[in-house]
């Protein structure tokens, strides 16, 4: 068939394939057809509460087809990156053996800008595991105080619960404040002043290689272990990024006032550090790891992304600073064989001293396309789905020459001044799955991501196979 009618023909399967699953939460996701599935529901759909550390999922299909003749591959791929002055570092592997069908400069380190975030979700995953959350908790202070404890989940939110939102149920400060209320009450206590307690995080707000511009911009928030809703001045209002300049503080006014409004008169206190062994007078929880990386990938969400690379220090027993979580990440990534071309400083990706390899972006989504690797499955059922969700909806592979990729490929995306990345899946037009890494400029210049779109198109288009080989 024809790449575009083939692709005409994904599109029309894919927007049938949509699904609607409740658990507290109206989720719809748009997944591609061809071989992708069958999927099971995202993680982000399952029954939050009770889903298991060790929950049985499906493997993503690796493919029956053959292995596509890698001459014919990089002959397709070359005419599309260009002559040797084209800043584009590259590599395509076959997901199951991790042979190299195409390079350029595929072991050289580039600027990942946000597929970083493929990487600290990765360690997340394997250390903590799926099930592992954050939480918020209320505990008694001295005389006449209580203090708010930031366990730093950023998905904190005061907004009322609403059904579908586009992501999982967050852990509520309301509920946080009834909890609370209702313990304080039945202990007689109608008055207290809350103090709050940011002891989890350590060292700078800020990343070594951050722009100062992107707290102003609202890009993120100074990152805290106390925030409501990321930070944001005006939660409700997507179009209003701006962050508030002292997130600890803001928390805590609204958790007072919630406070007040439930019953108990409250005053925001002082910074202090809870006493340990103190009594608990209420707690929320974050969704699961496995919801938080979903997210975080489809979104590009940078907070919960530096939030999720804390949380892995705190697990490696690494003081919970930018340094200690890149250092902690590299150490899990380590034991699972990826040792070379990751640099980090930060989480999120918005760091210009990062370093990843093309080879290291592929490895990793090959290691998460494993069956030997359940545990990591929610790195790919975050990767946004190529014009339908996340930072790939439209107008990513709207063009002619990206067509072919349309509802097919799943990829981590990354843009920074001079910068755009692409990581992720696809399987071919025979049925091979496919991982890649495309990466291009050097912050220097302008860069057209549809370059990219195009290359992961040209992946799942290539009907060039060889005999099915021993190992696929």
């Amino acid at each position: 068939m024809p790449g575009r009618g083939r692709a005409l023909v994904v599109l029309s399967l894919s927007l049938l394939n949509v699904f609607t699953v409740t658990a507290g939460l109206a989720v719809v996701k748009l997944t591609p057809d061809r071989r992708l599935s069958p999927q099971p529901p995202s993680v982000a759909e399952r029954d939050l509460v009770q889903a298991p550390a060790s929950a049985a999922i499906a493997p993503l299909d690796p493919g029956s087809g053959a292995l596509p003749d890698a001459p014919v591959l990089a002959g397709r791929l070359s005419e599309i990156v260009g002559g040797p002055r084209s800043k584009i570092n590259a590599v395509v592997i076959d997901a199951a053996t991790r042979r190299s069908l195409f390079e350029r400069q595929a072991d050289r380190p580039a600027t990942p800008a946000s597929t970083t975030k493929l990487v600290t979700s990765v360690a997340a995953l394997v250390s903590l595991g799926p099930a592992h959350r954050i939480t918020t908790q209320v505990v008694q202070g001295g005389s006449g105080r209580i203090v708010l404890v930031g366990g730093g989940d950023p998905t904190l939110t005061a907004l009322p619960a609403r059904q579908g939102v586009g992501h999982p149920p967050w852990a509520s400060l309301l509920e946080l404040a009834q909890q609370t209320a209702t313990a304080l009450k039945a202990s007689g206590v109608q008055r207290v002043m809350v103090d709050y307690d940011v002891s989890a995080y350590e060292g700078p707000h800020t990343a070594a290689g951050w722009k100062p511009n992107y707290i102003p911009d609202g890009e993120v928030a100074p990152v805290t272990a106390l925030m409501v809703d990321e930070g944001r001045v005006s939660p409700g209002n997507p179009s209003r990024r701006t962050r508030v300049s002292d997130p600890p503080a803001a928390a805590v006014q609204k958790f007072a006032r919630l406070l007040t409004e439930n019953g108990v008169t409250a005053r925001p206190g002082r910074r202090t550090v809870a006493q340990e062994g103190s009594a608990q007078l209420g707690a929320v929880q974050s969704p699961p790891m496995s919801a938080l990386v979903e997210y975080l990938m489809s979104e590009s969400d940078n907070d919960v992304a530096e939030a999720v690379a804390r949380q892995v220090a705190i697990k490696q027993g690494r003081p919970p600073t930018f340094a200690d979580a890149a250092q902690a990440v590299g150490q899990v990534l380590a034991g699972m064989g990826v040792t070379e071309g990751i640099t980090l400083h930060d989480g999120s990706g918005l760091s210009t001293r990062n370093r990843i390899t093309p080879m290291a972006l592929a490895h990793l989504v090959s290691l998460a396309a494993s069956e030997d690797h359940p545990e990591l499955r929610s790195a790919i059922t975050g990767l946004p789905v190529a014009g339908f969700s996340g930072t790939l909806s439209p107008p990513r592979f709207m063009s002619a020459e990206s067509l072919p990729g349309l509802g097919v490929v799943r990829a981590k995306t990354g843009t920074l001044a001079g910068v755009s990345t692409l990581a992720g899946l696809a399987h071919d037009a025979d049925g091979r799955l496919l991982a890649f890494a495309f990466m291009a400029g050097d912050g220097k210049g302008a860069v057209d991501p549809g370059k990219l779109d195009r290359l992961a198109a040209a992946v799942a288009a290539c009907g060039c196979g060889n005999a099915p080989s021993a190992g696929g």
